[in-house]
């Protein structure tokens, strides 16, 4: 559940577990505070362990996804680790089973996203420059994630795809 202010009751979350329940773990983390909010976090988008517990936004090609953020951080215009003074958080960590729905904008979706349904499989990345950080990227993407986010399973819409965890 998301609890916000009357004034942003639009808001949904930008990330969905479909199949998550033994498949993928949430697990409690700190948002990094040398974090400096320059670029809003959505649930959904690719975060990196910076140091014992603590998390950030991807921010180099050479750096390893450590799973999806869980809560806004900014995005919307909602923050709400800024509004209750703590930096604790929480990163989904996929497993090999677990499928995600994510919306944009915790997806580039301006860039092309061709479904896999002829049993090839298309790695996710992360890019990691720029106003699209953290935001979920198809493979070859310039200046994203060396390594792999996830793979898509299908699209769903424009704004609307759904991954899977690394095999």
């Amino acid at each position: 559940m998301i609890r916000v202010r009357a004034a942003n009751a639009h808001i949904k979350r930008t990330i969905r577990p479909t199949y998550a329940w033994t498949q993928a773990t949430p697990k409690s983390v700190f948002l990094d505070p040398a974090w400096d909010r320059s670029v809003k976090i959505y649930p959904g988008m690719a975060l990196v362990r910076t140091l014992g517990e603590q998390v950030s936004l991807i921010g180099g090609t050479s750096q390893v996804p450590y799973g999806l953020a869980a809560d806004y951080v900014g995005g919307d215009d909602f923050d709400p680790l800024l509004d209750v003074g703590l930096n604790a958080t929480a990163v989904w960590v996929l497993g090999s089973d677990a499928e995600f729905e994510i919306l944009a904008p915790a997806f580039d979706d301006t860039l092309t996203w061709t479904d896999p349904g002829n049993g090839t499989e298309l790695l996710i990345h992360a890019q990691t420059t720029g106003a699209n950080r953290g935001k979920l990227v198809p493979a070859g993407t310039a200046n994203a994630s060396t390594a792999p986010v996830a793979r898509l399973v299908k699209v769903n819409s424009a704004s609307k795809i759904t991954i899977g965890g690394l095999r």
